[in-house]
């Protein structure tokens, strides 16, 4: 199967558009874990045991375990959603972009070491900085859009005066993520949640492309607006433009006791159900 008919497979077989981040800090574990950096498996485990009839896909943030050293528990962790959830898509959250050559490594680096199904990339390096990641035959790749930090504007939302119609850079990203980057049909957007007006924007430029949407839950970011902006369906009710909604500390962080699993399967239960009740609102 390719990353986007997994997409699918697991939005209509967990009836879930939500996505659950995993960024794993050591200093908000339970008490029994926290600190500890040599337990970043053990709770990314169970987090994704407790969640994974209730997800559309798995996001492990790379920076979360590179900082501890922890990229050999990414690799078991990996290997574990593989296992215990075979039908849930994992995107690789490493926002590369580099030049072609140094870029092939990073693509050995998610595709074949970690086996991710998709990653994020950065694209304001130009095409062949995407391109390596495109030669992985059924992988996905979202591309930096338009971002929910403020700091998005500083770039994103600028004008590129010397193009007809001027459109914002964000904009003209998505044209050629639905267009001519769009290869073997592999690419998907990032859009945050907390810019609507632009999910919805997006939309209208790239009909077809799922996008990943951060900031819902601690981002601030609103659910109902987000998928009303962004979720596309025909007249049979299958999805044509989906969305993957993430939320991470919301759903790792619901509880510092010893029922923490417990609690993320909770909120991640509670979330689906916002979600699903936005896609008929």
């Amino acid at each position: 199967m390719t990353f986007i008919d997994m997409l699918l497979a697991a939005e209509r077989q967990n009836g879930s558009m939500l996505c659950v981040g995993l960024d794993p800090d050591p200093k908000r574990f339970p008490a029994a874990l926290k600190g500890d950096a040599s337990k970043i498996y053990d709770f990314c485990a169970a987090i994704v045991d407790a969640t994974a009839d209730a997800v559309i896909a798995f996001k492990p943030q790379i920076a979360y375990f590179a900082a501890h050293g922890a990229e050999d528990q990414l690799e078991r962790l990996m290997k574990h959603m593989r296992s215990a959830a075979p039908h849930v898509p994992v995107i690789l959250d490493a926002k590369r972009g580099d030049i072609g050559s140094t870029a092939e490594q990073y693509a050995v680096e998610a595709f074949e070491r970690y086996g991710a199904d998709a990653v994020t990339l950065s694209p304001f390096m130009g095409f062949d900085s995407v391109q390596p990641y495109l030669k992985y035959e059924g992988k996905g790749a979202f591309l930096l859009c338009r971002t929910s930090n403020p700091g998005g504007d500083d770039f994103q939302n600028q004008r590129l005066a010397e193009v007809d119609g001027q459109p914002r850079l964000y904009e003209h990203i998505a044209g050629l993520a639905q267009g001519p980057w769009n290869l073997n049909g592999q690419l998907g957007l990032v859009v945050g949640a907390t810019y609507p007006n632009e999910i919805e924007r997006v939309r209208e430029l790239a009909p077809t492309l799922p996008l990943l949407i951060p900031g819902v839950g601690a981002q601030g970011g609103d659910a109902m607006a987000t998928i009303k902006a962004g979720h596309r369906t025909d007249a049979s009710g299958n999805t044509t433009g989906g969305v993957i909604v993430n939320s991470s500390r919301a759903v790792l962080y619901a509880s510092r006791g010893e029922d923490f699993a417990q609690a993320a399967r909770a909120e991640a239960l509670r979330t689906r159900e916002v979600l699903q009740q936005a896609k008929t609102a």
